[in-house]
């Protein structure tokens, strides 16, 4: 069968590996000159099963509300007159009930768990190099009773399968000897021994020529989708303006722009962007993090990617702009130097704006999609990288004809 996957970002690459693997013939239209340029590109590079709490909260909605009057909250709303908004923002809050986030969070969990392994296994069988470790990840506070907070919040994530544990200001100071000279700074973390981190990008680039070297994956890069094409019960084609290409089988990867191709066909998926920022710069040996973290009250996260030390934070509501300015990264530069004084060479740093696909509940879409043979693997929101692999194979499974290998419900085509 042939398949075609719309979209080269990290979650279509890792759908067409696990497609081709079942062997059927993939091609990949992807606009971008390269696969993974867009959300994949520079993105947190934590794979945090310990972030997949729903964003959908009773907390949310105050937090967005005072969005409108400051800049400096982690969760940001500007107006915006787009319907599509609306829509999807009534969705959103009527997911803010402990109850709601509770059953949301589930199935996130239970993803993200499934899929490190898959990707364990993926960078055991194909050795492709994207500045993989898996030295855990520390969730850290500065204040004993946000702390104290900290582990109420995560015990569901806990009590649901996520490794953690509980640690004083010695043992992170010993897992992260970077914090050494900060740690009057730190009332203690959370850790997540089983959490990784890694390049997402150097992941897709590596996995699409893997694809297309061993596989014989068609990559059609430089290519911009129109629209697809139907006869009101299966997909027949989809329109490109390199012309049009057909195959069995459709699967839309297209993050942010999955709404606007399904719309085309007469489907759609209730995904919306939200903007993310993240700031890369060369690291010092000497006073670099080595492993991954998040800074829980101030809601700012880094990794450790090699030579190199990226931070990444805030959550915007702002349409489809990923334009940037100097101050979106004020509270960014300010926590690294406070963290980390002699992590690296800040004025080199490299900034970054990118669209993450929320869906207004918090779980990605996949499954059939109302159409024969169109099928959604999208909506991953903030955690592509950590999804991917576990959402490619259920996908591809689904295809195939065999049952996934978790319960998928809560993430199916809604």
């Amino acid at each position: 069968m042939h398949v075609v996957v719309l979209g080269g970002g990290v979650v279509g690459v890792a759908t067409a590996y696990y497609l081709a693997g079942d062997g059927h013939r993939v091609t990949i239209i992807e606009r971008q000159a390269e696969c993974g340029r867009e959300t994949s590109f520079a993105n947190a590079g934590l794979m945090a099963p310990g972030h997949a709490t729903s964003w959908a909260s009773p907390r949310a909605p105050l937090i967005l509300l005072k969005s409108l009057l400051r800049n400096d909250t982690a969760l940001r709303w500007k107006f915006n007159a787009d319907p599509r908004f609306w829509i999807w923002g009534c969705k959103f809050l009527r997911n803010c009930t402990t109850a709601r986030q509770q059953a949301n969070t589930l199935p996130k969990l239970r993803l993200c768990l499934y899929s490190q392994e898959a990707t364990r296994e993926l960078l055991s069988r194909t050795a492709i190099a994207c500045d993989f470790t898996s030295r855990g990840i520390l969730y850290l506070y500065r204040h004993a009773e946000r702390l104290e907070a900290g582990i109420a919040s995560m015990a569901f994530l806990k009590d649901h399968g996520h490794v953690q544990e509980v640690i004083d200001v010695d043992r992170v100071v010993e897992l992260e000897p970077a914090l050494g000279g900060q740690r009057h700074l730190l009332a203690g973390a959370i850790f997540g021994p089983n959490d990784e981190s890694g390049d997402s990008f150097m992941f897709t680039t590596g996995l699409a020529a893997y694809c297309a070297q061993h596989l014989g994956v068609e990559i059609r890069h430089d290519t911009t989708i129109r629209r697809l094409t139907s006869d009101g019960r299966r997909i027949t084609g989809v329109v490109t303006d390199k012309g049009d290409i057909a195959g069995d089988a459709y699967v839309i990867c297209l993050a942010s722009d999955s709404p606007a191709i399904l719309r085309s066909a007469g489907r759609n998926a209730s995904v919306y962007p939200v903007k993310g920022y993240s700031m890369t710069y060369p690291a010092n040996p000497g006073g670099a993090p080595t492993m991954g973290g998040v800074d829980e009250e101030a809601l700012i996260a880094w990794s450790r990617l090699g030579g190199r030390v990226r931070f990444t934070a805030t959550a915007e509501f702002t349409g489809y702009d990923t334009t940037h300015k100097p101050s979106d990264f004020t509270s960014m530069k300010a926590v690294a130097a406070e963290l980390f004084p002699d992590g690296g060479d800040l004025e080199r740093a490299s900034y970054w704006a990118c669209l993450r696909p929320m869906t207004p509940d918090g779980p990605p879409i996949m499954g059939r999609g109302g159409l024969s043979n169109l099928w959604y693997n999208t909506g991953h929101g903030h955690m592509g990288w950590t999804m991917a692999c576990g959402s490619a194979r259920i996908v591809a499974d689904l295809i195939h004809g065999r049952a996934p290998a978790i319960d998928i419900r809560g993430m199916e085509v809604r």
